[in-house]
């Protein structure tokens, strides 16, 4: 799965939006609940570093066990550390691409696919790699 940027976050205006202040159910709603009108600011929820956030789409399903999928828009924060098992977006020699970040107990790091149709990726002591960035949130398009 490779990704392209597609914004860098700038702009210090908020992204607020009306919403509801009710759970919606995944059965039958209640008509008996009530409803208060609220905004919600996106950048708050979905940003933890303004400068270091990075919008990307992605292409190609070696993530959709991880809930990316092709055409996804996902949220990458470079001030992040790479931890064991985030999902990241890496260079590796040359080519940008998403996956799931591991070290084996040997030391040795891996790129891991979540689709079991797609290889793991090893990282040789001799490759040009980078972590990129840690995906925080995957914008995921439904219908």
């Amino acid at each position: 799965m490779k990704a392209v940027i597609l914004a860098r976050l700038t702009s210090p205006a908020p992204a607020t939006y009306p919403t509801a202040d009710v759970r919606v159910p995944a059965g039958f709603p209640s008509p008996a609940q009530d409803y208060s009108a609220t905004t919600l600011d996106l950048n708050e929820v979905l940003i933890h570093d303004r400068a270091a956030t990075f919008i990307l789409r992605v292409y190609g399903d070696s993530m959709v066990d991880a809930g990316i999928s092709d055409g996804d828009e996902i949220i990458v924060d470079r001030s992040l550390e790479p931890y064991e098992g985030a999902i990241v977006v890496a260079a590796l020699d040359g080519e940008f691409t998403v996956k799931r970040f591991r070290r084996s107990p040997d030391g040795r790091g891996w790129l891991l696919p979540e689709n079991p149709t797609y290889p793991a990726i090893p990282i040789s002591e001799h490759a040009d790699f980078m972590i990129f960035g840690v995906v925080t949130r995957c914008l995921h398009h439904v219908g």
